[in-house]
C-alpha cells in the first residue's frame, strides 16, 4: 500500500486556459496516508472523476504532481502504478466462474498456483462467496457481480491503492446497505490504502475515515464524518451534508451584533473579517421551539419517522427545525431558539467565526 501525495494540482480540458473557471480542477494538495479509508464527495461535474483519473493515470495533469510514498508517479501510465480499480459496473468476465475471476488477476501476474488459491480462498471467505466459487459469473446477481468485482480489487495484496468509482450505483438501493457494511469490514481486515469515489454523502460517510468534500473543482473541506456533520467549514458542505441539510439564512452585522429578521442572534465565537456576502449557518437538529427566542410561524411539519422536521417562516426567511414528540401545528405561531455553540456566521460561504475552545 502507499502513502498518496496531490501537490500544486490542476487540470484544464482546455489547451489554453485564461483564468480559474477554465480548469476543471483547481489547486489540490492532499496527503492521503498508507492504509487510510478516505472519500470523495461531491455533485456531479465537481471535478472527483477527473482528480481520480488523474491519479490512476488515464489523465496526466496541467499542473502539479501526483506521489506514490514520495516517489513521483505523475507521468507513469496506469499499468506501472500498481492500482486496483472497481467501477460502476462490475467488471467481470461471464464465462469464467467466481473462483476464475478472483484468480485471474494473480495468474496475469504469474503467482504459483498454491499462493492463488490461498489468495482465492481467503477473499472469498472475506467476501461470503464460498459456496458461488464455481458458479459461472453469468448467473450471479447484480450485488454478487459488484462483490466479486471487489474481489478482483481485493485480492492482489501488493497495491499501491484501491480506488472505487461509483461502486454502487447499480445495487438495489435494499441491497446497498449490504455492501457497504461489507466494504467498510473488507477495508478494516486487509488495511488497504482506499479511495471511494461518490456523489452519495450515506455512501461516503459509513465508508470512509477522512471525506474530501469537493465543489467545482475545489476541495472545500477535508474531515471525518463528525467534523463535517458538527462544524461545516463551508456552507455547500452544511448543505450538502445532512438531511435536512444546514440552514443558510440571510443576516445582517452591525458593530459586531448579528440579526435575523431583527432579532440579535447569539453565535459559536468571535467573527473574523471583513465585508462580504454574511450568511448564518446552523442545522436543523440544533434549532428548538421555546417559550421565547425568535418569533416564527409554522408553515409545514414532515413527519419523518423518528422525529418531525418543522419549516418555521421568520418573516420571509424558511428556518427549518427537527423536532422529537408533539409538533404545533400549521400557521401556528412558536418561537425558534438557536443553540448559542452551534450557530455560525459564514462571509462569502466561508466560516467566519472562531470556535470557543
Amino acid at each position: 500500500m502507499a502513502k498518496i501525495t496531490l501537490s500544486n494540482l490542476r487540470h484544464s480540458y482546455m489547451p489554453n486556459p485564461k483564468g480559474p473557471e477554465d480548469y476543471a480542477l483547481k489547486e489540490i494538495d492532499l496527503d492521503w496516508t498508507d492504509g487510510g479509508a478516505y472519500a470523495l464527495l461531491g455533485p456531479s461535474g465537481c471535478g472527483k472523476s477527473t482528480l481520480l483519473n488523474i491519479i490512476s493515470g488515464l489523465l496526466t495533469p496541467s499542473e502539479g504532481r501526483i506521489l506514490f510514498d514520495d516517489r513521483d508517479v505523475t507521468d507513469l501510465p496506469p499499468d506501472k502504478r500498481n492500482i486496483a480499480q472497481v467501477f460502476q459496473f462490475p467488471v467481470i468476465y461471464d464465462t469464467m466462474t467466481v473462483r476464475e475471476n478472483l484468480a485471474f488477476p494473480l495468474r496475469n501476474r504469474g503467482l504459483d498456483e498454491a499462493k492463488i488459491t490461498e489468495r482465492v480462498a481467503e477473499i472469498a471467505s472475506m467476501l461470503e462467496v464460498e459456496e458461488m466459487l464455481d458458479t459461472r459469473a453469468a448467473h450471479l446477481s447484480s450485488d454478487n457481480k459488484q462483490k466479486i468485482s471487489m474481489g478482483r480489487g481485493l485480492v492482489r495484496d501488493e497495491v499501491n491503492v484501491v480506488m472505487f468509482d461509483e461502486p454502487l450505483t447499480v445495487i438495489d438501493p435494499h441491497l446497498k446497505w449490504k455492501l457497504r457494511s461489507k466494504l467498510k469490514e473488507l477495508h478494516q481486515r486487509v488495511r488497504a490504502t482506499m479511495i471511494y469515489v461518490t456523489h452519495d454523502q450515506t455512501e461516503a460517510l459509513t465508508f470512509a475515515d477522512q471525506v474530501v468534500v469537493m465543489q467545482d473543482g475545489e476541495v472545500v473541506q477535508i474531515g471525518s464524518p463528525v467534523d463535517l456533520f458538527e462544524r461545516p467549514q463551508h456552507t455547500f458542505v452544511g448543505h450538502f451534508i445532512g438531511s435536512p441539510g444546514m440552514n443558510v439564512l440571510p443576516v445582517s452585522e452591525n458593530a459586531g451584533v448579528v440579526t435575523l429578521e431583527g432579532h440579535p442572534v447569539t453565535l459559536e465565537g468571535a467573527i473574523s473579517g471583513q465585508g462580504g456576502k454574511i450568511e448564518l449557518g446552523i442545522r436543523p437538529e440544533f434549532v428548538s421551539l421555546g417559550d421565547s427566542g425568535i418569533a416564527a410561524r409554522i408553515r409545514k411539519v414532515s413527519d419523518v419517522g423518528r422525529h418531525s422536521v418543522v419549516e418555521a417562516m421568520v418573516g420571509d426567511i424558511p428556518v427549518k427545525a427537527v423536532v422529537e414528540g408533539a409538533v404545533p401545528e400549521q400557521g401556528e405561531a412558536v418561537h425558534l431558539v438557536l443553540r448559542p455553540d452551534q450557530t455560525r456566521l459564514y462571509r462569502d460561504g466561508w466560516i467566519a467565526t472562531e470556535a470557543r475552545t
